[in-house]
């Protein structure tokens, strides 16, 4: 059942945009992280949810998609996330490590999955932009956005071989394929 739930939380980049995410459905999703471990349990991170079509708008242009599908410059519109967290952490009382952000990430990403839901990281952001977009103070600095949304897209696992590419594909019906590794070609003391 767990394994199921990781497989299927995969990066969707194409929503059914008319399909509302409620404000309530965020702040439980926000709760999920709050509750993840922390470095030093610092709880250094803070979230902004956001899921008005039109501050959705601004954010959508500060973000980019897809680094490896050259000729796709992101979501149209209709297909676009219907809400996104954006975490944040104060200047003042940074993270013990960056990977309070990663498990926070995740958390929220499995319970999006968990709901029918599914979303994507994006680190690729125009910092200046959406700080000013979101009207943060000085002192809050962005770490990672989070698209949410009601999938549109299939999006399927590749096993792998050794040499191949690791780089994520869409074919000719628009299925979006994620090469990973095979687990023996991750566990270091492989048995032979």
């Amino acid at each position: 059942m767990f394994r199921d739930l990781v497989a299927t939380n995969r990066s969707y980049r194409r929503f059914f945009e008319e399909v509302e995410i409620e404000r309530e459905v965020l702040l439980t999703l926000v709760d999920y992280a709050r509750i993840t471990p922390s470095g030093a349990n610092k709880q250094a991170l803070k979230y902004y949810i956001a899921s008005d079509r039109e501050l959705n708008a601004k954010i959508f242009d500060t973000l980019a998609w897809a680094g490896y599908l050259k000729d796709w410059s992101g979501p149209v519109a209709g297909e676009r996330p219907s809400a996104y967290i954006i975490i944040v952490q104060d200047k003042n009382y940074k993270m013990v490590t960056t990977f309070d952000a990663g498990i926070a990430a995740q958390t929220i990403l499995l319970g999006a999955t968990e709901m029918g839901l599914g979303g994507c990281m994006i680190g690729n952001i125009k910092h200046a932009q959406l700080q000013t977009v979101l009207s943060l103070p000085d002192d809050l600095e962005i770490v990672l956005a989070i698209a949410l949304g009601k999938p549109k897209e299939t999006v399927v696992i590749e096993e792998m071989k050794s040499n191949d590419d690791i780089k994520y594909w869409r074919d000719e019906q628009q299925v979006h394929h994620v090469p990973k590794r095979q687990l023996q070609d991750i566990v270091i003391n492989w048995p032979e």
